[in-house]
């Protein structure tokens, strides 16, 4: 397929599984329901509680929500990107997994985030994701009759390195589920989509948590689709909701062609 619509959902997760997963497939219809044929759910979207009460929160894959989400993707025919949940690893820390669906239900990649985020400045804030999560190791794309997918995960965006392996591995659309705060992401957030998005040249697709969340912070939204130019194709408001965005390949591989520098590096 040489074009399609793209759909990238912002909601705001809560301590209540059976909850975030309603409310991720009532936008996942209404997006399907306008079109889009693939979909895109942020960064711990299925469960976001205090660190304490994760434990039971952590699946195997396949699991109950793999499998739901699998079904979902089944039901309306659309790849399915399954921003983030808590998979189990073989020790206490869990891994924070990204997985995408094929239209046919099938895990068709499985991405563990590989960059987490540990801040302590001293009176002001302590965040130290790695103290419960392990971090992944792989550099992950998937191709697909849309094209070649490149996923990651919100703080692996300030790391160009992770970007520029998914483009040389093919990747023409960049998945970023997030959970990007208000602080960093009114200072940094489009600013590094847009950059991650003219330096590959390709399509970005970042839906972000929106509103106060379970540890006290205030999440950005502005979840957007970028093109390879760099664009803001759309932005979402203020609010739980969802946006779409043409994804067209012909004008990825004009680009590229037209401005080569992916031709261009030297390593």
């Amino acid at each position: 397929m040489r074009s399609y619509l793209a759909a990238a959902v912002q909601m705001t997760a809560s301590s209540s599984k059976e909850e975030n997963l309603a409310k991720a497939e009532t936008f996942v219809r209404l997006a399907a329901e306008r079109g889009a044929s693939v979909i895109v759910l942020p960064e711990v979207f299925a469960w976001r509680g205090p660190r304490a009460e994760e434990p039971p929160q952590v699946e195997s894959i396949p699991g109950p929500t793999s499998e739901r989400l699998g079904a979902l993707a089944h039901r309306y025919d659309i790849h399915l990107l399954a921003g983030s949940f808590l998979e189990k690893s073989n020790e206490a820390r869990a891994f924070n997994t990204s997985l995408l669906f094929s239209p046919a239900g099938d895990i068709l990649a499985h991405y563990r985030k590989i960059h987490l985020f540990d801040v302590d400045i001293p009176g002001q804030v302590r965040v130290k994701e790695s103290d419960t999560k392990k971090p992944g190791d792989d550099v992950v794309t998937s191709e697909t009759a849309l094209g070649v997918f490149g996923l990651s995960v919100c703080y692996d965006l300030r790391f160009p390195e992770l970007y520029r392996q998914l483009a040389a591995k093919g990747a023409e659309v960049l998945f970023v589920p997030s959970a990007f705060t208000f602080p960093t992401g009114a200072a940094h957030w489009e600013t590094l989509l847009r950059a991650r998005a003219i330096e590959n040249q390709a399509y970005v697709i970042a839906p972000n948590q929106i509103g106060k969340n379970a540890h006290g912070f205030a999440d950005y939204g502005n979840s957007m689709i970028i093109d390879p130019w760099g664009k803001v194709l759309a932005r979402a408001a203020d609010k739980e909701c969802f946006i779409t965005a043409e994804i067209d390949r012909d004008y990825l591989e004009k680009v590229r062609r037209e401005l080569p520098c992916l031709v261009h590096r030297r390593l």
